[in-house]
Parts: C-alpha cells; sequence; structure tokens
C-alpha cells in the first residue's frame, strides 16, 4: 500500500523474524472507485497481495530484498487488507493452504489458513487461523465502510501482540520446573532402579517405569500395606504413618492406577474394542502434548482478548479446531476428545505450598501415563486456574477455598463431581477441625448427597490420624461425655468425610507419635532471653534450620533482628505474596546454611530436603503441631534435631505435650557454653536497639505519609497532635540518625569479630619460627546432634560410676 507523499508502506511484521520467505511478486487488487467518495479513503492509492511465499525457520531465512510495488486500479471490498498467517519459528510444517480473498469470492470479509504442525513426529493438531473481521460480512456502502481502518488498527495491534512472544526461541515442553521437590525426586542417580518390590502391589506399568527412573526401588510400609487394598480390592483407605513416610505416594498411585482404568474402559466403548492399552496410552500422550503446544500458541491471546469458550480457545486471530479427525498413523484419532474427559481425582490439602508439593510427586509417578493435574489454590489469578481447567484434566489439587470459588461459579469441569473416582484428603484431621475451612464441610455435604458416587474411593492421610488427647476429668464428669479413644476418633473423622462402607485403616505411628531417628531437646529461659539462645544456636551449628513461631508478628520482627545480625533469615507466612513463598521456600531448599523462620503455614506435609534442625521459638498450642513441626526434619531414616525453647508463658504448652504424646523419659537439655553467652547478648542488645529505631521510624513515616495523602485529597490542613510521634527539629531528627549510624558501625565492628575462639597458649614456638595451630572450632564445628550425644553418654557413664 502507498500513500500519495510516496513513502513505502512498512508492514507490521518483520519478514525475517517471522519465518517468511518472499518468492513471488506483490499483486494489485481491483478496487471500487465508488468508495474514494468517502473522505477517510481519500489518501489511498492501491491495494496489493501477496500469495507466493515460503514458510522456513526463523534461523535460515536470507536476506528479503524489497521490491517497489506500483500503483494500480481500485475494485470491491478495498477496505479489508489481508494478514500473514502467524507462524510460530522452531515447528515443522507438513501443509499449508492459503486461500486468498479477492473480489470473486463468496465470502470475502474471512480469510482462512489452516496450518498443519508436527510435534517431535508424534502427532498433529490443526490450528485454523481466522481473520478478526469474521463477525459479519463487509457491506458495501458508505456508512459501513466507515469502520473498516479502526478494524485494521486494532487487527494489527492483536497480531503485534501475539508476534512478539513468539519470536523468542521456543521452549521445550519436558522443561523442568525448579522447585524444592525436584531435589527430593531426583536424589537417585540411578535412572533404571529395580521396581520387582512393587510388583506385588498391583502398581501400574507406566508407573513402575516412573519409579524406575525416580529411583524409587522399594515401597516403604504405608505404601505396602496400602496399595493392594486400594488397588486390588478397591477399599477406602485410613491412612496413619509418621512424618516422612511416603504417605503421598500411598494415595497418588492408586488414584493414577483408577484414572488408567477408566481411559482403558472408556477407549473400548468409544473405539469398538480395537484399540490395545498400550496404543491408547501413547495417544493420550501425544494428544496431551499437542494441548500443550495449541496452549502456548494461544496464551498471549488468552490474556490480552479474555473472551473464552469452555469447549474450545476461540482468542485474537487463531482458533484451535477441536472436533477435526485427521490420520496419525494407523488410525484416526479426535482432538476433541478431552470434551469427555471428566474429573476422575480429587486431592485437598490444608495448605497452598502442601499442594504445590503434592502435584509434582503426582506428576512424577504419572510421568509416562499423559495423565494431566492440575492445580487450584489462592493467592494465584482464578482465570489463569480457569483455562488450565479448560483443559480438562482428570486430577486436580485444590485447597478448599479457591476449589469451593470455582464451584460456586460452576465451572463446567467441576459441574459434574458425580463421576469422581477418588477423594483424597490429605492432613485430614487437620481440615476436619472445628472452626477451620468451612468450604470443605461445605464441597463434602454435596459429595456425599446431590454428587455421590457409591464407586468413589477415598482416602484419608495424616501423621496424626490416630493421636488422643487425654479428656480432662471435668468434662468425663458431665452426663453426655464420652472418653475420646483411637476408635471413636476415626469413626467421628469417616463421618464427616463420608466414607460409609468398611475402609482399612492402617495405623503404623509409634506411642510417642514422633519419629524414632528424632533427637528432641530442650532449653528453659525467660521470655527475653530466647533470642540469645535462638542466635547462638544459629551460630554455633550452621545447616539447614526452620524456626517457627507462633504468630506472624513474631516472625516479622525475628526476620528483621536476624537480618540486622546478618543471618540472612528467609520468612514464611500466610500475610505474603504466594510468588514470594514459593520463592523463599525453593532458596531454602538450595543454600546449604540457611534459616527459614515460619509460622504454623509450614509445619504440614512440606518435604524439604536435608533440614537438619527444627527449633521451637514458641512451644506450639497442640501436641499434632509439635509431631508435624518437628516432622520437617528427620525424613526418611535421616537424623535431625528437634529444640524447644520454653519461656514461663509456655509451661503449660509443654506439659500438655508431653503427657498427650506420653514420653517415657524426660526431654534432654540442649548443652550451652555460657562463657559465649556475655557477647552474644551484647550483640544482640545492640541489634534490637537498632531494629526497635527502625521500625519506630519507618512505622511513624508510613502513618503520617498516609494521613498528609488523606488531608491533600480532602483539600485540608493537618494538626501536629494527628501525626505519629512530636515532629522533631532536623536538629533532632540528625541527632538521631547520627546515634543509629553509631550502633550500625559498632555492630559491624562485634560481628567482624569472631565470637568462638580458641584459647590457646603461644609462650614457645617452634624450630621454624612458626607455630602449627590446630584448626578453629569455626572451621570443625560438631554438629548439634554431636553435641547432645555426646552429653547424653557423659550422663550415663556419671550414673553407671555412681
Amino acid at each position: 500500500m502507498k500513500t500519495k507523499k510516496g513513502r513505502r508502506f512498512k508492514p507490521s511484521f518483520k519478514l525475517k523474524q517471522k519465518g517468511i520467505e518472499v518468492t513471488g511478486k506483490w499483486k494489485t487488487v481491483q478496487i471500487d472507485p465508488n468508495l474514494f467518495a468517502d473522505e477517510e479513503f481519500q489518501n489511498i492509492v492501491c491495494l496489493e497481495e501477496l500469495t507466493d511465499y515460503k514458510l522456513v525457520s526463523s534461523s535460515k531465512v536470507g536476506k528479503v530484498r524489497e521490491k517497489k510495488r506500483k500503483a494500480g486500479s481500485v475494485s470491491e471490498g478495498g477496505s479489508e487488507e489481508e494478514e500473514e498467517p502467524v507462524v510460530p519459528p522452531k515447528k515443522k510444517k507438513k501443509n499449508k493452504d492459503l486461500r486468498s480473498k479477492t473480489g470473486k469470492s463468496d465470502d470475502p470479509s474471512a480469510a482462512e489458513i489452516d496450518v498443519l504442525v508436527d510435534k517431535k513426529g508424534k502427532c498433529n493438531e490443526i490450528i485454523e487461523v481466522v481473520n478478526c473481521e469474521d463477525r459479519g460480512h463487509v457491506a458495501e456502502s458508505t456508512s459501513s465502510t466507515k469502520d473498516a481502518p479502526r478494524k485494521k488498527k486494532k487487527k494489527v495491534a492483536k497480531t503485534k501482540a501475539s508476534q512478539a512472544p513468539e519470536a523468542l526461541p521456543s521452549v521445550p515442553t519436558s522443561k523442568k520446573v525448579k522447585n524444592w521437590t525436584t531435589d527430593v525426586l531426583s536424589a537417585s542417580a540411578d535412572r533404571r532402579a529395580d521396581v520387582s518390590a512393587w510388583k506385588n502391589l498391583f502398581v501400574p506399568e507406566p508407573v513402575l517405569c516412573a519409579l524406575s527412573y525416580l529411583g524409587f526401588s522399594a515401597p516403604t510400609p504405608i505404601q505396602a500395606l496400602a496399595l493392594p487394598s486400594a488397588i486390588r480390592d478397591n477399599m477406602d483407605v485410613l491412612g496413619a504413618a509418621e512424618t516422612g513416610s511416603g504417605k503421598t505416594l500411598a494415595f497418588a498411585i492408586p488414584m493414577i492406577h483408577s484414572v488408567l482404568q477408566w481411559q482403558k474402559s472408556n477407549s473400548s466403548t468409544s473405539r469398538n474394542g480395537s484399540v490395545s492399552k498400550d496404543s491408547h496410552q501413547h495417544h493420550d500422550e501425544t494428544r496431551w502434548e499437542n494441548e500443550d503446544e495449541a496452549e502456548k500458541l494461544t496464551h498471549q491471546q488468552v490474556e490480552d482478548s479474555g473472551d473464552e469458550d469452555n469447549a474450545s480457545f476461540t482468542t485474537g486471530c487463531v482458533k484451535v479446531l477441536e472436533n477435526f479427525e485427521f490420520d496419525s498413523g494407523d488410525e484416526t484419532h479426535t482432538v476433541g476428545s478431552h470434551k469427555k474427559r471428566p474429573l476422575l481425582g480429587l486431592v485437598l490439602t490444608p495448605t497452598r505450598e502442601l499442594a504445590v508439593q503434592v502435584k509434582h510427586h503426582i506428576d512424577a509417578v504419572a510421568k509416562f501415563t499423559g495423565i494431566k493435574t492440575a492445580i487450584l489454590v489462592g493467592g494465584m489469578a482464578a482465570q489463569k486456574q480457569e483455562r488450565v481447567l479448560n483443559r480438562k484434566p482428570e486430577i486436580v489439587i485444590a485447597t478448599p477455598g479457591r476449589l469451593w470459588e470455582l464451584i460456586k461459579e460452576r465451572h463446567p469441569h467441576l459441574s459434574n463431581l458425580r463421576q469422581l473416582r477418588c477423594l483424597v484428603i490429605d492432613e485430614a484431621d487437620r481440615m476436619v477441625e472445628k472452626g477451620h475451612f468451612l468450604e470443605l464441610s461445605q464441597l463434602l455435604e454435596i459429595l456425599n448427597d446431590s454428587q455421590y458416587n457409591p464407586k468413589r474411593q477415598t482416602f484419608v492421610f495424616s501423621a496424626t490420624l490416630t493421636l488422643v488427647h487425654q479428656t480432662p476429668t471435668r468434662v468425663l464428669q458431665k452426663k453426655n461425655a464420652k472418653k475420646m479413644d483411637k476408635k471413636t476418633k476415626l469413626e467421628l473423622l469417616m463421618e464427616k468425610v463420608g466414607i460409609k462402607g468398611k475402609p482399612k485403616v492402617i495405623d503404623l505411628t509409634r506411642k510417642e507419635a514422633t519419629v524414632e531417628t528424632l533427637t528432641e531437646t530442650r532449653i528453659h529461659c525467660n521470655t527475653d532471653e530466647k533470642d540469645y539462645y535462638l542466635y547462638y544456636f544459629l551460630l554455633q551449628y550452621p545447616g539447614r534450620s526452620m524456626v517457627f513461631a507462633n504468630s506472624i508478628d513474631c516472625v516479622k520482627r525475628l526476620s528483621s533482628l536476624l537480618t540486622i545480625l546478618n543471618c540472612d533469615p528467609l520468612p514464611l507466612h500466610a500475610n505474603m505474596h504466594q510468588k514470594q513463598r514459593l520463592k523463599n521456600l525453593e532458596r531454602f531448599a538450595e543454600r546449604e546454611s540457611c534459616v527459614l523462620l515460619t509460622t504454623d503455614v509450614a509445619a504440614r506435609g512440606l518435604d524439604i530436603p536435608n533440614v537438619q534442625h527444627v527449633i521451637h521459638y514458641q512451644v506450639p498450642r497442640t501436641s499434632e503441631l509439635y509431631v508435624h513441626r518437628s516432622g520437617r526434619t528427620a525424613r526418611a531414616t535421616n537424623e535431625g534435631l528437634s529444640l524447644l525453647l520454653i519461656g514461663p508463658n509456655d509451661l503449660i504448652n509443654f506439659r500438655k505435650i508431653y503427657k498427650t504424646l506420653e514420653k517415657s523419659e524426660e526431654l534432654p537439655f540442649f548443652p550451652v557454653e555460657t562463657k559465649y553467652m556475655t557477647s552474644i547478648k551484647e550483640r544482640v542488645n545492640l541489634a534490637r536497639q537498632i531494629e526497635k529505631a527502625e521500625f519506630f521510624n519507618s512505622r511513624a513515616k508510613q502513618h503520617n505519609s498516609w494521613l498528609q495523602q488523606a488531608a491533600d485529597a480532602l483539600e485540608i490542613d493537618l494538626d501536629d497532635d494527628m501525626l505519629m510521634g512530636k515532629k522533631a527539629s532536623e536538629q533532632e531528627e540528625s541527632q538521631k540518625q547520627k546515634m543509629l549510624k553509631g550502633m550500625k558501625k559498632q555492630l559491624k565492628h562485634m560481628l567482624s569479630q569472631p565470637l568462638f575462639k580458641v584459647l590457646m597458649k603461644t609462650k614457645y614456638p617452634t624450630q621454624s619460627g612458626k607455630l602449627l595451630l590446630p584448626q578453629t572450632s569455626v572451621g570443625i564445628s560438631e554438629s548439634a546432634l554431636g553435641t547432645v550425644s555426646k552429653k547424653q553418654a557423659k550422663k550415663k557413664k556419671s550414673r553407671k560410676l555412681n
């Protein structure tokens, strides 16, 4: 297209970047002269179209010569300009069919291009690129042609937006997601482990391949007991096993088996029993991989337009053809068959992080099955999660709040829960607690009433499922009081969850409820002294440590205090953004020596590798929380240490826990070298003063700036009395800043000095004049576990001597 001024028209895309090589010439298109009566078209000289070109890889495109285009005559339908197809780089093209619109065509409003995309030589998916102006035929009258230039502008803008991400090199679908679970799932270097121990447990063949790849050669006790009952006998399972015993796979494998059975029966009915199990699984896998490709192609346009159909993604200028049959090897396959896929497995977890972890574990085990999973948690975009649900995943892992929200919105994939084959409630005792997870009770009500499926399997797992609190005597004295034992607790749980038959109950917990490999210790101190002992422990015994507190405020205060003391802690609590929470967990799993300050949001289920120490800065309120907190360390037969910092206010909770867990021996005291405590106190006290000053300054600034903005908006003057803190003069302010600077300098000097010094006499040097010093205690710092075991051994010796 040329303008009167003679300037060349530049297309909205760069030919070299988009993988198009021009082979032919631009041809003029005849336009009706009557269109020029309208003032908006007075600058148009001609309209040209290009039909001869090649689709090639962006890296192979040579130099494209720009050819001058001559002015031509005008014809009907000139208000529309034909668009080139959006071609993603690094994709093989098998076929192209370009149908250009001319004056002779029946439908001048739509130009369609069918591109057949071949992914890794496996399976094909048809993508139809539709002109954005297909909402109606363009009338010849001047009134309808007035809107045409505006439509063109919108169309060009949309294609620019969609081309931008595609100009980048394509990312393979098998990209590993960085997560704290990857270390656990890739712990074994043996990619072909012997899985003969699993074969008697009725594990499906694709799952055995995944277990072999992951290096899981033998099942854990909970898995060995749960799998036959769940897979062979199709029973409901109530499982109680200690932390780190592999409960996730105990429900994940039966769920995958159930989905595979459904796929097998469904494929045999839909294809008249002609397709074998292996070919079905292969085509399922390739179909879903191609759906991933379609999702990638349309992802940008979905975000731009926001218009979605439940059955297909029709967005921008790209439409995925759903019910289009095409040949794939020996047999035909229908992309639209995923319409029939209902929700077959549902996993409910109490926290978002646990949901993310469970998804990663299920994906790892379902690696060779092609089963799709999705995660629905709060703190993430609901629209994105709806888009994921539109792809009809068979298994959904969710927290109750977000799941209930999407069910209330009547999402099509969640509308028919009657076909649900597996329901899992992870950390069930926490989920059904009174006053928590109101959405869960509403959800269970639906599942056990209007959406009840008699064939549905229910799995209920927790480390503290059978942990029973001793009922106080004052409660037992009442008329209708029942003494709570394991049996009655499980019966109540079954009633709440809706298990109607007789389930398989597996209880592998010890009387003490904690793991054998866990060393439990304590320190009695005043509330103010807790900071000293925490800082002492973190300095003396570096490693991967989790510090638990009961409140978010406590975590925030400790975070700022330890940051001033150069401990670089990572906070984790419910008031943080979800992305930041996950990022901090990943960082904690990456670093060898690191501190994670957290509330009880990270107490349950999280399998972070090689956590050496768990410190209870505040004693947990219940014995269940104590078991779960301590269970973050000493996982899967590894050793670990749990340290309780017990202040005067914590004694009541400590005694309750001690009584409930029926500890036979008293918890040993953690050994502390008192000679270092004076310098520790100096550092911590100075850091406290700095933290306090900074906290009050920031709070006052925040409060005052908010008041000032509100006053400015209302156009009123502020009184000094309304401001937080007295309005200090410049001299006072500078004095404060100087004092703060001085304190920081002093603390910096203190922190530069070694704390754990090795005292030794250096009176007599050697002949060479050099003194052969032993390594310092920092260099060969003994582990916390070693220190405790040494002290216990000494105690035993002294008892024997006495």
